[in-house]
Protein backbone atom coordinates (compact mmCIF):
# COMPACT_ATOMS: atom_id res chain seq x y z
CA UNK A 1 0.00 0.00 0.00
CA UNK A 2 1.54 3.55 -1.21
CA UNK A 3 1.63 5.75 1.80
CA UNK A 4 0.65 9.44 0.98
CA UNK A 5 2.86 10.99 3.44
CA UNK A 6 2.19 14.39 2.70
CA UNK A 7 -1.19 14.41 4.03
CA UNK A 8 -1.45 14.82 7.92
CA UNK A 9 -4.18 13.19 9.61
CA UNK A 10 -5.21 12.50 12.85
CA UNK A 11 -7.36 10.25 12.74
CA UNK A 12 -5.81 7.54 13.81
CA UNK A 13 -8.55 5.56 15.89
CA UNK A 14 -11.04 6.32 13.13
CA UNK A 15 -8.94 4.40 10.72
CA UNK A 16 -7.86 1.79 12.96
CA UNK A 17 -11.70 0.76 14.03
CA UNK A 18 -12.13 0.06 10.04
CA UNK A 19 -10.68 -2.60 10.53
CA UNK A 20 -11.56 -6.36 12.43
CA UNK A 21 -10.86 -6.46 16.00
CA UNK A 22 -8.60 -9.24 17.06
CA UNK A 23 -10.27 -12.56 18.53
CA UNK A 24 -10.66 -12.93 22.55
CA UNK A 25 -7.65 -12.10 24.64
CA UNK A 26 -6.32 -15.66 26.17
CA UNK A 27 -2.41 -15.13 27.42
CA UNK A 28 -1.24 -18.81 27.64
CA UNK A 29 2.29 -18.87 27.46
CA UNK A 30 3.47 -21.38 25.09
CA UNK A 31 7.09 -22.59 23.36
CA UNK A 32 8.12 -21.43 19.94
CA UNK A 33 6.85 -25.19 18.84
CA UNK A 34 7.58 -25.74 15.13
CA UNK A 35 10.86 -24.02 15.21
CA UNK A 36 14.87 -25.75 14.36
CA UNK A 37 17.96 -24.93 13.67
CA UNK A 38 21.34 -26.04 12.74
CA UNK A 39 24.69 -24.39 12.18
CA UNK A 40 26.56 -24.92 8.83
CA UNK A 41 30.07 -23.39 7.10
CA UNK A 42 29.07 -20.67 4.33
CA UNK A 43 30.64 -22.64 1.49
CA UNK A 44 28.26 -25.55 2.00
CA UNK A 45 25.24 -25.20 -0.28
CA UNK A 46 22.65 -27.32 1.12
CA UNK A 47 21.01 -23.87 2.68
CA UNK A 48 18.31 -21.79 0.80
CA UNK A 49 19.48 -18.53 -1.16
CA UNK A 50 17.01 -16.35 -0.32
CA UNK A 51 16.30 -12.99 -1.72
CA UNK A 52 14.27 -9.82 -0.98
CA UNK A 53 11.04 -9.72 -0.77
CA UNK A 54 8.99 -7.69 -2.36
CA UNK A 55 7.00 -4.69 -0.31
CA UNK A 56 4.20 -3.71 -2.00
CA UNK A 57 1.17 -2.92 -0.23
CA UNK A 58 -2.54 -2.37 -1.76
CA UNK A 59 -5.36 -0.53 -0.90
CA UNK A 60 -6.61 -0.60 2.69
CA UNK A 61 -9.64 -2.48 2.44
CA UNK A 62 -8.10 -5.91 2.06
CA UNK A 63 -4.65 -5.69 3.06
CA UNK A 64 -3.68 -6.68 -0.64
CA UNK A 65 0.12 -6.67 -1.63
CA UNK A 66 1.33 -7.81 -5.01
CA UNK A 67 2.40 -11.69 -4.79
CA UNK A 68 6.65 -12.10 -4.18
CA UNK A 69 7.58 -13.78 -7.57
CA UNK A 70 10.72 -15.22 -5.44
CA UNK A 71 8.94 -15.90 -2.46
CA UNK A 72 12.03 -14.67 -0.79
CA UNK A 73 13.06 -11.46 1.83
CA UNK A 74 16.51 -10.20 2.95
CA UNK A 75 17.75 -7.47 4.90
CA UNK A 76 20.57 -6.21 6.86
CA UNK A 77 20.09 -6.64 10.52
CA UNK A 78 18.77 -3.34 12.94
CA UNK A 79 19.19 -3.25 16.57
CA UNK A 80 18.23 0.25 16.97
CA UNK A 81 15.25 1.81 19.28
CA UNK A 82 15.22 5.50 18.90
CA UNK A 83 12.07 5.93 16.92
CA UNK A 84 10.08 3.86 19.53
CA UNK A 85 11.42 6.51 22.64
CA UNK A 86 11.16 9.14 20.24
CA UNK A 87 7.67 8.49 19.57
CA UNK A 88 6.91 8.30 23.10
CA UNK A 89 8.73 11.07 23.80
CA UNK A 90 6.85 12.88 21.14
CA UNK A 91 3.19 11.44 22.49
CA UNK A 92 3.88 12.22 25.92
CA UNK A 93 4.13 16.19 24.86
CA UNK A 94 0.73 16.00 23.78
CA UNK A 95 1.60 15.62 19.52
CA UNK A 96 1.35 12.58 16.99
CA UNK A 97 4.79 11.49 15.67
CA UNK A 98 5.89 12.28 12.58
CA UNK A 99 4.78 9.20 10.07
CA UNK A 100 8.33 9.43 8.62
CA UNK A 101 9.75 8.84 12.20
CA UNK A 102 8.51 5.49 12.84
CA UNK A 103 10.40 2.85 12.13
CA UNK A 104 8.43 -0.16 12.79
CA UNK A 105 11.52 -2.16 13.77
CA UNK A 106 12.26 -0.48 16.08
CA UNK A 107 9.64 -0.63 17.92
CA UNK A 108 9.53 -4.37 17.74
CA UNK A 109 13.37 -4.63 18.83
CA UNK A 110 12.37 -2.26 22.01
CA UNK A 111 11.08 -4.96 24.23
CA UNK A 112 12.49 -8.40 25.63
CA UNK A 113 12.31 -11.24 24.08
CA UNK A 114 12.14 -15.01 25.04
CA UNK A 115 14.14 -16.79 22.36
CA UNK A 116 16.89 -19.42 23.30
CA UNK A 117 20.51 -18.06 23.04
CA UNK A 118 23.45 -20.16 21.55
CA UNK A 119 26.47 -21.02 23.86
CA UNK A 120 28.96 -19.16 21.80
CA UNK A 121 29.08 -16.15 19.33
CA UNK A 122 26.62 -15.86 16.20
CA UNK A 123 23.01 -16.29 16.44
CA UNK A 124 20.15 -18.71 17.30
CA UNK A 125 17.39 -18.96 15.17
CA UNK A 126 13.69 -18.88 16.35
CA UNK A 127 10.73 -19.02 14.18
CA UNK A 128 7.06 -18.78 14.94
CA UNK A 129 3.66 -17.42 14.07
CA UNK A 130 -0.27 -17.04 14.62
CA UNK A 131 -3.02 -16.92 12.50
CA UNK A 132 -4.80 -13.48 12.92
CA UNK A 133 -8.57 -12.15 13.04
CA UNK A 134 -8.48 -11.91 8.94
CA UNK A 135 -8.74 -15.75 6.86
CA UNK A 136 -5.33 -17.34 5.81
CA UNK A 137 -3.66 -14.38 7.27
CA UNK A 138 -0.83 -14.59 10.19
CA UNK A 139 2.04 -12.72 11.73
CA UNK A 140 5.33 -14.72 11.49
CA UNK A 141 8.21 -13.79 14.04
CA UNK A 142 11.73 -14.07 13.07
CA UNK A 143 13.78 -14.60 16.46
CA UNK A 144 17.62 -13.84 16.21
CA UNK A 145 19.37 -14.29 19.51
CA UNK A 146 23.59 -13.63 21.05
CA UNK A 147 24.86 -15.31 23.49
CA UNK A 148 24.51 -13.33 27.09
CA UNK A 149 27.05 -10.91 27.76
CA UNK A 150 30.01 -11.55 29.45
CA UNK A 151 30.78 -10.03 33.10
CA UNK A 152 32.22 -6.15 32.85
CA UNK A 153 35.47 -7.75 33.72
CA UNK A 154 35.74 -10.82 30.67
CA UNK A 155 35.17 -8.13 27.83
CA UNK A 156 37.72 -6.73 25.68
CA UNK A 157 39.20 -3.44 26.76
CA UNK A 158 36.95 -0.30 25.08
CA UNK A 159 38.53 3.10 23.87
CA UNK A 160 35.25 5.32 23.47
CA UNK A 161 35.27 8.70 21.46
CA UNK A 162 32.28 10.55 23.04
CA UNK A 163 31.52 13.25 19.93
CA UNK A 164 29.43 15.38 21.95
CA UNK A 165 27.24 18.82 20.37
CA UNK A 166 27.59 21.74 22.55
CA UNK A 167 25.56 24.07 20.49
CA UNK A 168 22.93 26.31 21.26
CA UNK A 169 20.08 23.77 20.88
CA UNK A 170 21.51 21.62 23.01
CA UNK A 171 21.25 24.67 26.11
CA UNK A 172 17.13 23.27 26.80
CA UNK A 173 16.81 21.00 29.65
CA UNK A 174 17.06 17.10 28.92
CA UNK A 175 20.11 18.05 26.45
CA UNK A 176 23.46 18.74 27.27
CA UNK A 177 22.73 18.44 31.18
CA UNK A 178 21.43 14.63 30.30
CA UNK A 179 24.24 13.98 28.46
CA UNK A 180 26.52 15.14 30.93
CA UNK A 181 25.21 13.13 33.44
CA UNK A 182 24.76 10.37 32.05
CA UNK A 183 28.66 10.40 30.64
CA UNK A 184 29.65 10.56 33.86
CA UNK A 185 27.89 7.70 35.04
CA UNK A 186 29.39 5.82 32.10
CA UNK A 187 32.79 6.74 32.95
CA UNK A 188 32.21 5.11 36.81
CA UNK A 189 31.20 2.04 34.85
CA UNK A 190 34.44 1.60 32.69
CA UNK A 191 36.65 -0.30 33.98
CA UNK A 192 40.41 1.07 34.53
CA UNK A 193 42.09 -0.59 30.93
CA UNK A 194 39.82 1.22 29.35
CA UNK A 195 39.99 4.40 27.24
CA UNK A 196 38.15 7.77 27.02
CA UNK A 197 38.09 10.39 24.60
CA UNK A 198 36.33 13.56 24.56
CA UNK A 199 35.17 15.57 21.46
CA UNK A 200 32.74 18.89 20.93
CA UNK A 201 31.24 20.74 18.30
CA UNK A 202 29.40 23.38 17.74
CA UNK A 203 30.01 25.96 14.77
CA UNK A 204 33.53 24.00 14.93
CA UNK A 205 34.62 21.12 16.46
CA UNK A 206 37.43 20.44 19.13
CA UNK A 207 39.28 17.47 20.81
CA UNK A 208 38.65 18.60 24.29
CA UNK A 209 40.72 15.38 25.59
CA UNK A 210 42.79 13.03 23.78
CA UNK A 211 42.16 9.14 24.30
CA UNK A 212 43.30 8.66 27.81
CA UNK A 213 43.51 5.48 30.22
CA UNK A 214 40.56 5.65 32.68
CA UNK A 215 43.40 3.77 35.49
CA UNK A 216 44.41 7.32 37.84
CA UNK A 217 42.71 9.32 35.17
CA UNK A 218 39.13 9.35 35.72
CA UNK A 219 39.41 12.65 37.19
CA UNK A 220 40.42 14.36 34.09
CA UNK A 221 37.60 12.40 32.39
CA UNK A 222 35.13 14.00 34.40
CA UNK A 223 36.71 17.32 34.55
CA UNK A 224 36.26 16.92 30.27
CA UNK A 225 32.61 16.13 30.64
CA UNK A 226 31.70 18.58 33.36
CA UNK A 227 32.86 21.60 31.78
CA UNK A 228 30.66 20.88 28.48
CA UNK A 229 28.58 24.11 28.06
CA UNK A 230 26.77 25.38 24.70
CA UNK A 231 28.28 27.50 22.27
CA UNK A 232 26.73 28.50 18.85
CA UNK A 233 25.49 26.71 15.86
CA UNK A 234 25.88 22.92 14.99
CA UNK A 235 28.40 21.59 13.00
CA UNK A 236 27.72 17.79 13.00
CA UNK A 237 29.63 17.08 9.98
CA UNK A 238 32.89 18.39 11.54
CA UNK A 239 32.28 16.93 14.72
CA UNK A 240 32.11 13.57 13.56
CA UNK A 241 34.71 14.03 11.02
CA UNK A 242 36.75 14.71 13.93
CA UNK A 243 35.89 12.23 16.52
CA UNK A 244 36.97 9.71 14.09
CA UNK A 245 40.71 11.45 14.45
CA UNK A 246 40.54 11.45 17.35
CA UNK A 247 39.57 7.60 17.85
CA UNK A 248 42.18 6.58 14.63
CA UNK A 249 44.84 8.54 16.64
CA UNK A 250 43.93 6.48 20.16
CA UNK A 251 43.33 3.41 18.20
CA UNK A 252 43.79 0.35 20.57
CA UNK A 253 44.55 -2.84 19.01
CA UNK A 254 42.89 -5.78 20.86
CA UNK A 255 39.80 -3.18 22.10
CA UNK A 256 36.81 -2.09 20.50
CA UNK A 257 37.14 1.61 19.24
CA UNK A 258 33.82 3.18 18.90
CA UNK A 259 32.63 6.61 18.94
CA UNK A 260 29.86 7.58 20.24
CA UNK A 261 27.79 10.86 19.18
CA UNK A 262 25.38 12.92 21.60
CA UNK A 263 23.37 15.06 19.65
CA UNK A 264 20.53 16.46 18.68
CA UNK A 265 21.38 16.34 15.57
CA UNK A 266 19.97 19.70 14.06
CA UNK A 267 22.99 20.11 12.15
CA UNK A 268 22.81 23.70 10.39
CA UNK A 269 26.14 24.97 9.73
CA UNK A 270 29.19 22.65 7.30
CA UNK A 271 28.40 19.63 5.80
CA UNK A 272 24.82 18.59 6.52
CA UNK A 273 24.24 15.94 4.34
CA UNK A 274 24.67 12.28 6.00
CA UNK A 275 25.89 10.19 2.97
CA UNK A 276 28.45 13.19 2.57
CA UNK A 277 29.57 12.97 6.31
CA UNK A 278 29.90 9.42 5.86
CA UNK A 279 32.29 9.66 2.80
CA UNK A 280 34.87 12.00 5.25
CA UNK A 281 35.15 8.76 7.54
CA UNK A 282 35.08 6.12 5.57
CA UNK A 283 38.62 5.14 5.20
CA UNK A 284 38.69 5.44 9.31
CA UNK A 285 35.72 3.19 9.11
CA UNK A 286 36.41 0.37 6.79
CA UNK A 287 40.39 0.31 7.66
CA UNK A 288 40.19 0.51 10.98
CA UNK A 289 36.65 -1.20 12.22
CA UNK A 290 35.42 2.00 13.88
CA UNK A 291 31.78 2.01 14.48
CA UNK A 292 29.15 4.29 15.69
CA UNK A 293 26.89 4.53 18.60
CA UNK A 294 24.38 7.46 18.12
CA UNK A 295 22.49 9.00 21.17
CA UNK A 296 19.53 11.51 20.23
CA UNK A 297 18.07 13.84 22.73
CA UNK A 298 15.93 16.89 22.76
CA UNK A 299 12.40 17.07 21.77
CA UNK A 300 12.87 18.77 18.10
CA UNK A 301 15.28 15.85 16.84
CA UNK A 302 16.89 15.47 13.75
CA UNK A 303 16.06 11.65 13.28
CA UNK A 304 16.49 11.18 9.72
CA UNK A 305 19.95 12.26 9.72
CA UNK A 306 21.44 10.50 13.04
CA UNK A 307 19.44 7.13 11.79
CA UNK A 308 21.16 7.73 8.37
CA UNK A 309 24.44 8.12 10.07
CA UNK A 310 24.04 5.69 12.17
CA UNK A 311 22.82 2.70 9.45
CA UNK A 312 25.66 3.69 6.73
CA UNK A 313 28.43 3.87 9.76
CA UNK A 314 28.10 0.16 10.88
CA UNK A 315 26.57 1.26 14.61
CA UNK A 316 23.25 1.74 16.12
CA UNK A 317 21.05 4.68 17.45
CA UNK A 318 19.33 5.05 20.75
CA UNK A 319 16.81 8.25 22.20
CA UNK A 320 16.94 9.22 25.13
CA UNK A 321 14.58 12.29 27.16
CA UNK A 322 15.14 11.93 31.14
CA UNK A 323 17.80 9.84 33.69
CA UNK A 324 15.97 6.53 33.34
CA UNK A 325 15.80 6.37 29.47
CA UNK A 326 19.72 7.84 29.85
CA UNK A 327 20.95 4.80 32.41
CA UNK A 328 19.43 2.50 30.35
CA UNK A 329 21.22 3.73 26.95
CA UNK A 330 24.31 4.33 28.62
CA UNK A 331 24.99 1.43 31.79
CA UNK A 332 22.96 -1.41 29.69
CA UNK A 333 22.79 -0.55 25.52
CA UNK A 334 26.06 0.69 25.22
CA UNK A 335 27.75 -2.09 27.52
CA UNK A 336 26.61 -4.50 25.29
CA UNK A 337 27.53 -2.49 21.73
CA UNK A 338 31.34 -2.67 23.25
CA UNK A 339 31.68 -6.19 22.07
CA UNK A 340 31.07 -7.41 19.21
CA UNK A 341 29.50 -10.88 18.21
CA UNK A 342 29.19 -10.52 14.60
CA UNK A 343 29.74 -8.05 11.70
CA UNK A 344 27.80 -7.22 8.34
CA UNK A 345 25.02 -9.63 9.80
CA UNK A 346 21.85 -10.20 7.27
CA UNK A 347 19.19 -12.51 7.18
CA UNK A 348 17.34 -14.00 5.00
CA UNK A 349 13.78 -15.56 4.90
CA UNK A 350 12.46 -18.16 2.57
CA UNK A 351 8.37 -18.35 1.87
CA UNK A 352 7.60 -22.02 0.85
CA UNK A 353 5.78 -21.23 -2.55
CA UNK A 354 3.11 -23.80 -2.21
CA UNK A 355 1.99 -22.80 0.85
CA UNK A 356 2.51 -18.92 0.77
CA UNK A 357 0.61 -16.72 -1.24
CA UNK A 358 1.76 -13.19 -0.10
CA UNK A 359 3.77 -11.57 2.63
CA UNK A 360 5.36 -8.45 3.75
CA UNK A 361 8.31 -7.68 5.92
CA UNK A 362 7.18 -5.18 8.59
CA UNK A 363 9.30 -2.17 8.77
CA UNK A 364 13.07 -2.48 7.86
CA UNK A 365 12.94 -0.38 4.92
CA UNK A 366 15.81 1.00 5.02
CA UNK A 367 18.01 -1.83 5.58
CA UNK A 368 16.97 -4.24 2.57
CA UNK A 369 19.34 -6.13 0.48
CA UNK A 370 19.48 -7.62 -2.59
CA UNK A 371 19.11 -11.46 -3.04
CA UNK A 372 22.40 -11.32 -4.79
CA UNK A 373 24.14 -9.70 -2.09
CA UNK A 374 23.09 -11.73 0.94
CA UNK A 375 26.48 -14.11 0.35
CA UNK A 376 28.04 -11.32 -0.63
CA UNK A 377 30.37 -10.50 2.56
CA UNK A 378 31.83 -6.95 0.73
CA UNK A 379 28.22 -5.96 1.56
CA UNK A 380 27.49 -4.01 4.73
CA UNK A 381 25.24 -5.51 7.18
CA UNK A 382 24.43 -5.37 11.06
CA UNK A 383 26.60 -4.85 13.73
CA UNK A 384 25.53 -7.34 16.76
CA UNK A 385 26.77 -7.51 20.27
CA UNK A 386 26.06 -10.08 23.31
CA UNK A 387 23.11 -10.25 24.77
CA UNK A 388 21.28 -8.75 21.58
CA UNK A 389 17.74 -10.12 20.35
CA UNK A 390 16.66 -8.94 16.51
CA UNK A 391 13.19 -9.34 15.47
CA UNK A 392 11.66 -8.79 12.54
CA UNK A 393 7.92 -10.00 11.50
CA UNK A 394 5.89 -10.64 8.60
CA UNK A 395 2.14 -10.55 7.62
CA UNK A 396 1.95 -13.96 5.48
CA UNK A 397 -1.24 -15.19 3.51
CA UNK A 398 -1.07 -18.61 3.32
CA UNK A 399 -3.06 -20.49 0.31
CA UNK A 400 -6.60 -21.63 1.48
CA UNK A 401 -6.07 -25.12 3.07
CA UNK A 402 -2.12 -24.82 3.17
CA UNK A 403 -0.57 -27.36 4.73
CA UNK A 404 3.11 -27.99 5.38
CA UNK A 405 6.56 -25.99 5.15
CA UNK A 406 5.94 -22.42 5.44
CA UNK A 407 9.00 -20.57 5.53
CA UNK A 408 13.35 -21.08 6.51
CA UNK A 409 15.18 -18.01 8.00
CA UNK A 410 18.71 -17.80 7.51
CA UNK A 411 21.06 -15.62 9.53
CA UNK A 412 24.55 -14.60 7.82
CA UNK A 413 27.65 -12.75 9.13
CA UNK A 414 31.11 -13.08 9.75
CA UNK A 415 33.11 -13.42 12.81
CA UNK A 416 34.39 -9.83 14.30
CA UNK A 417 37.56 -10.95 14.77
CA UNK A 418 38.66 -13.26 11.72
CA UNK A 419 36.18 -12.01 9.39
CA UNK A 420 35.12 -15.93 8.43
CA UNK A 421 31.82 -16.62 7.49
CA UNK A 422 28.78 -18.32 9.49
CA UNK A 423 25.45 -19.71 8.87
CA UNK A 424 22.45 -20.63 11.05
CA UNK A 425 19.24 -21.76 10.11
CA UNK A 426 15.59 -21.84 11.66
CA UNK A 427 12.23 -23.36 9.74
CA UNK A 428 8.56 -23.47 10.94
CA UNK A 429 5.49 -25.73 9.43
CA UNK A 430 2.06 -24.33 8.65
CA UNK A 431 1.11 -26.56 11.80
CA UNK A 432 2.78 -24.92 14.42
CA UNK A 433 1.01 -21.85 13.83
CA UNK A 434 -0.59 -20.76 16.73
CA UNK A 435 -4.70 -20.43 16.12
CA UNK A 436 -4.75 -16.67 17.42
CA UNK A 437 -2.43 -13.43 17.80
CA UNK A 438 -4.08 -13.95 21.04
CA UNK A 439 -3.34 -17.34 21.90
CA UNK A 440 0.32 -17.05 21.55
CA UNK A 441 3.08 -16.53 23.99
CA UNK A 442 2.93 -12.96 25.97
CA UNK A 443 6.09 -12.19 24.55
CA UNK A 444 5.04 -12.82 20.71
CA UNK A 445 1.99 -10.72 21.79
CA UNK A 446 4.00 -8.12 22.60
CA UNK A 447 5.61 -7.88 19.56
CA UNK A 448 2.15 -7.64 17.63
CA UNK A 449 1.09 -5.07 19.72
CA UNK A 450 4.31 -3.11 19.18
CA UNK A 451 4.00 -4.10 15.41
CA UNK A 452 0.57 -3.10 15.42
CA UNK A 453 1.25 0.49 17.20
CA UNK A 454 3.83 1.18 14.92
CA UNK A 455 1.07 0.50 12.05
CA UNK A 456 -1.42 2.86 13.72
CA UNK A 457 0.69 6.38 14.07
CA UNK A 458 1.68 5.87 10.45
CA UNK A 459 -1.47 5.50 9.24
CA UNK A 460 -2.23 9.18 10.78
CA UNK A 461 -0.30 10.30 7.74
CA UNK A 462 -2.41 9.40 5.30
CA UNK A 463 -5.83 8.36 3.82
CA UNK A 464 -5.53 4.64 4.47
CA UNK A 465 -6.16 2.39 6.99
CA UNK A 466 -3.61 0.38 8.77
CA UNK A 467 -1.66 -2.65 6.84
CA UNK A 468 -1.12 -4.94 9.20
CA UNK A 469 -4.25 -7.87 8.91
CA UNK A 470 -6.21 -8.16 12.43
CA UNK A 471 -5.73 -4.62 13.84
CA UNK A 472 -7.08 -4.06 16.89
CA UNK A 473 -8.81 -0.44 17.73
CA UNK A 474 -6.00 2.11 19.99
CA UNK A 475 -8.48 1.32 22.87
CA UNK A 476 -8.53 -2.66 22.32
CA UNK A 477 -4.58 -2.26 21.88
CA UNK A 478 -3.65 -0.62 25.05
CA UNK A 479 -6.27 -2.68 27.27
CA UNK A 480 -3.99 -5.98 25.75
CA UNK A 481 -0.68 -3.98 26.37
CA UNK A 482 -1.70 -3.69 29.54
CA UNK A 483 -2.86 -7.18 30.39
CA UNK A 484 0.53 -7.85 28.80
CA UNK A 485 1.99 -5.47 31.39
CA UNK A 486 0.53 -7.56 34.40
CA UNK A 487 1.41 -11.05 32.84
CA UNK A 488 5.11 -10.30 32.29
CA UNK A 489 5.54 -7.78 34.82
CA UNK A 490 7.38 -5.66 32.04
CA UNK A 491 7.97 -2.26 33.06
CA UNK A 492 8.53 -1.50 29.51
CA UNK A 493 5.45 -3.46 28.57
CA UNK A 494 3.15 -0.86 31.13
CA UNK A 495 5.03 2.01 29.30
CA UNK A 496 3.78 0.96 25.75
CA UNK A 497 0.06 0.62 27.26
CA UNK A 498 0.66 4.30 28.33
CA UNK A 499 2.23 5.32 25.03
CA UNK A 500 -1.11 3.90 23.32
CA UNK A 501 -3.40 5.57 25.39
CA UNK A 502 -1.59 8.92 24.86
CA UNK A 503 -1.80 8.33 21.10
CA UNK A 504 -5.61 7.73 21.91
CA UNK A 505 -6.40 10.44 23.47
CA UNK A 506 -4.24 13.13 21.17
CA UNK A 507 -5.92 11.54 18.51
CA UNK A 508 -9.28 12.48 20.17
CA UNK A 509 -8.43 15.26 22.12
CA UNK A 510 -9.54 14.01 25.32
Amino acid sequence: MERNRTQRSRRIRGTLLAFTAAGSLLLTACSAGGSESHTSNADQHGLPAPAPGRDDRGDSQGFETAPSDDHLSTFALDVDTASYTYARRTLADGRTPDPSTVRAEEFVNSFRQDYRRPDGNGFSVTVDGARTARPDWSLVRVGLATRAAEPAGKRPPAALTFVVDVSGSMDEPGRLDLARQSLDTMTDRLRDDDSVAVVTFSEHAETVLPMTRLGGHRGAVHDAIDGLRAQSSTNLGAGVETGYATAVAGLRKGATNRVVLVSDALANEGETSPDAILRRIDSARREHGITLFGVGVGSNYGDALMERLADKGDGHTAYVSDTDQARKVFCEQLPQNIELTARDAKAQVAFDPHTVAEFRLVGYDDRKVADDDFRDDRVDGGEVGPGHTVTALYAVRTSPGADGHLATATVRWLDPTTRAPHEETGALETGALKDSVWEASPRFQVTAVAAYFADALRAGGTDHGPALPGAPGLTRLAARAATLADVTEDQDVQDLADAIREAHDTDTGD
